[in-house]
């Protein structure tokens, strides 16, 4: 009688661990969970953006021969990538919405922006109206985004717009700029939507202008996000924790431990790494999933940086969110000096902002709209700062003040409403009311001095009951 030999798994291989070894100081657990991404980084997963995939760092293979076994069958082998395709994957490739999604995730509040109150300007309001209902109309599920009907004039404006600023090696174009005759186009164009086979050249460009910066940080960035690889990081438990619920009905990061969520990982690790005040918190992952769906992981971190670095992301982030707190301050003194009575009303049911609006600040509003309308957020954030984000927040209540202030009105209600997720029913008019307001020069001007306002009340100890 012979016996078989019992095979080893591609994971506990001696050529899996190249170049992957335990940090000075880093304990077992984050170990394991670094290791394991970066060996299945070479070896790969099978059914990448379709199977579900193996758990192998929140529960640890092998409690079982079987679990073993489910897990080396999950592995990716050299035909792979050679394969035709199942007929069950090209249904889900054909189920798929056009930024990848083969599911909308579900919200417990799924209501309508309306687009009526967007179409009014954005004027002070001397009184206010009690007889609405407490409610917004609800949905009952996301609607599937549609391709622009636009799209096609709006890629032909673009391709002239823009022309190549420097290629690689191999004559692809690796940045972008505008032309010179074209320059007082582009903020309007912006608004209207870049085209989203342009929005990764859009975002880079713009991410370039707004932080001064251009190749020689971006290769220096990248080298330093491939370094961080090989450290260790004390927030790598809780990343992993996070990154197969970021974003997950995105078939890039469906799959446990396909190459979406090895990128997710290890642009959070790298970045965790980056700044000692910061370090990592959840609302990073949602950010940064969305840059991967548009670069590769060594541009997301790199863009990542620049946000942290000069679009005041680095105070969104930092213990306490002090740049969170200034754009609750901003927002608070827009509500009491424009719509008075909407702010006597959270005063009323003592309705704190940073109870409702701290995801909106800290995910960039990429859990609270459709991904397509994030996206065109996100499109003039990156043109021209955090601002746009202090003018959404008071667009939504702009368009449920009477809601806010309706007599049926409670704590209850108005939390509800503004931690619901906003459906707008134009999003061209949505855009279009925040370009015009923050057109207004006055509004700025307010909005700067309220900013150092707040630091100031920072300084002198007086911001603790400077807040709803």
């Amino acid at each position: 009688m012979t016996t078989r030999a019992r095979s080893k798994s591609p994971l506990s291989s001696p050529d899996s661990h190249r170049s992957v070894a335990p940090s000075e100081g880093e304990d077992a657990e984050s170990f394991h969970v670094r290791s394991t991404y970066a060996q299945l980084d070479m070896i790969g997963v099978k059914g990448d953006g379709y199977e579900e995939g193996i758990e192998r760092t929140r529960a640890r293979v092998g409690a079982s021969r079987a679990s073993e076994l489910r897990a080396e069958a999950a592995l990716a082998d050299e035909n792979e990538k050679l394969r035709e395709l199942t007929a069950k994957e090209i249904e889900t490739l054909a189920s798929l919405d056009r930024y990848g999604f083969f599911s909308i995730p579900s919200h417990d509040r799924l209501i309508s922006l309306p687009a009526s109150p967007l179409l009014k300007p954005f004027a002070r309001l001397n009184s206010v109206a009690t007889g609405a209902p407490s409610n917004a109309a609800s949905l009952t599920v996301v609607p599937s985004p549609t391709f622009p009907a636009k799209e096609l004039s709006r890629i032909a404006k673009w391709n002239r717009m823009l022309e190549p600023l420097r290629r690689d090696i191999g004559a692809n174009v690796e940045f972008w700029t505008v032309r010179h005759n074209k320059e007082h186009k582009l903020r309007e164009r912006t608004y209207k939507g870049v085209p989203d086979r342009w929005r990764g050249a859009a975002w880079e460009l713009f991410t370039a202008r707004y932080s001064k910066t251009g190749k020689r940080e971006m290769e220096r960035w990248a080298e330093e996000y491939r370094e961080g690889l090989d450290k260790a990081s004390s927030y790598d438990v809780q990343i992993d924790l996070d990154v197969p619920r970021t974003i997950s009905g995105h078939i890039m990061f469906r799959t446990r431990y396909g190459s979406g969520q090895r990128s997710l990982f290890h642009v959070l690790h790298s970045f965790s790494l980056r700044c000692s005040d910061c370090g990592y918190c959840q609302g990073m992952g949602p950010i940064a999933a969305t840059l991967l769906c548009y670069f590769d992981p060594e541009k997301a971190y790199a863009c990542l940086v620049r946000l942290h670095d000069s679009y005041e992301m680095h105070t969104i982030f930092q213990p306490g969110f002090p740049g969170l707190m200034e754009s609750i301050y901003v927002q608070e003194r827009i509500m009491q000096e424009m719509m008075p009575g909407v702010y006597e009303a959270f005063k009323k049911h003592m309705i704190s902002t940073s109870s409702y609006a701290t995801k909106w600040y800290i995910t960039l509003f990429a859990n609270s709209v459709p991904f397509q309308t994030q996206l065109r957020l996100w499109d003039v954030f990156l043109l021209e700062g955090y601002d746009i984000f202090v003018i959404v927040a008071i667009s939504i209540v702009w368009v449920y003040r009477d809601h806010i202030t309706s007599n049926s009105a409670s704590f209850e209600t108005v939390l509800s409403l503004l931690s619901s997720f906003f459906v707008p029913e134009d999003e061209n008019a949505l855009l279009s009311w925040i370009s015009k307001v923050l057109d207004d020069r006055k509004l700025r001007t307010n909005m700067a001095q309220w900013r150092k306002d707040w630091k100031q009340l920072v300084a002198t100890g007086q911001d603790g009951k400077a807040l709803l």
